[in-house]
């Protein structure tokens, strides 16, 4: 997949054609970082919104380094510069609400969108149920090595206060606690990073040899450095249960060969999802959703733009529908 943003940009605007209207919606998609292909993923599809591309919106992607201060320093630039709406990813579930607060003083509705944040004062949330996926993706991996049989697993956490990380986590630990005979012998973030958590894994092999039966990696990144290790240490991947969370190119390659289990998290229904419900706050009219995410989920309801949460489907990866997903990323 060609990479669209640089990971040390801090901002890019993307503007579609000549504007369709005189005064285009500015809209302001403040990220968490885009080092890493899923938010990639979501940035483009942001860019691809047919409002977009009509000029109806003129959408700024901004990246926040992975950093609660950078991120509100953009809402801090949004409020001066008079957006309409801005959409939230924020990296840190409680930090991120002052900046749902300095948008909401400026009159700017903010929409959630993929990780969440502990403020009353956002306008809505189109995302996922974190807490389903890593329950999802920690049964993968229990199933694989046997719940009754017991063994022996290993957590890499994503940043350590982001509402991923959290809700993720309690995914896990409720399909751990349904394998007592399983124990957790390390657990700890890798920041999302596919190198950290190579190192990561690559310690625990050194720590604990022939004792990691499973790798509940809380993202694919993560559970593609922890395949890089078992690689590198000279021992058989399909020694280990491994799954890991979103569905991104690597992961979806290394599902069809075998090595690991992925969910998919629906980048493109997130992004669109959440420029729909933003034109609708900032429009405050009766605006139809342009995106066909909504046809392609008829389960999640449009209700006019105005429910608090939107919750976008997971999608297990499978040999059935791997083929197809790796298509879309051609």
């Amino acid at each position: 997949m060609k990479k669209l943003l640089s990971s040390v940009a801090v901002l890019a605007t993307f503007a579609g054609p000549a504007a369709a209207q005189d005064d285009p919606l500015k809209i302001g998609a403040a990220l968490y970082g885009l080092q890493a292909e899923f938010m990639q993923i979501w940035a483009e599809a942001a860019e691809q919104h047919p409002a977009v591309q009509s000029g109806m919106v003129d959408l700024t992607i901004f990246d926040g380094r992975y950093d609660a201060l950078v991120q509100q320093e953009q809402f801090e630039t949004m409020a001066t510069q008079g957006f309409d709406a801005a959409i939230f990813a924020p990296i840190d579930v409680e930090a991120g609400a002052e900046a749902v607060r300095i948008a909401h003083e400026a009159g700017i509705p903010v929409i959630g969108s993929n990780t969440q944040v502990n403020s009353e004062l956002l306008t809505s949330y189109v995302g996922s149920d974190d807490t389903r996926s890593g329950y999802m993706e920690a049964q993968m991996v229990l199933e694989a090595i046997g719940c009754e049989d017991g063994g022996n697993v290993v957590i890499i956490e994503g940043p350590i206060g982001q509402s991923a990380q959290v809700q993720r986590l309690e995914g896990n630990q409720r399909a751990l606690a349904e394998c007592p005979n399983v124990k957790v012998l390390e657990q700890q973030t890798a920041n999302w990073s596919r190198a950290e958590a190579q190192t990561l894994m690559e310690n625990w092999l050194t720590a604990h040899p022939g004792e990691i039966d499973g790798v509940i990696g809380q993202n694919d990144e993560m559970a593609l450095g922890a395949i890089e290790a078992i690689k590198a240490a000279g021992l058989n991947v399909e020694d280990f249960a491994i799954a890991g969370i979103d569905g991104v190119t690597d992961a979806l390659t290394a599902v069809k060969a075998g090595e690991m289990q992925s969910i998919l998290q629906d980048a493109r229904a997130q992004a669109q999802g959440a420029i729909d419900v933003a034109i609708a706050a900032a429009t405050d009219g009766d605006y139809e959703p342009q995106s066909d995410i909504w046809t392609q989920y008829p389960e999640m309801s449009w209700e006019g733009g105005e429910a608090s949460y939107y919750d976008v489907p997971w999608t297990p990866v499978t040999a059935d529908n791997v083929d197809d997903l790796l298509a879309t990323r051609q």
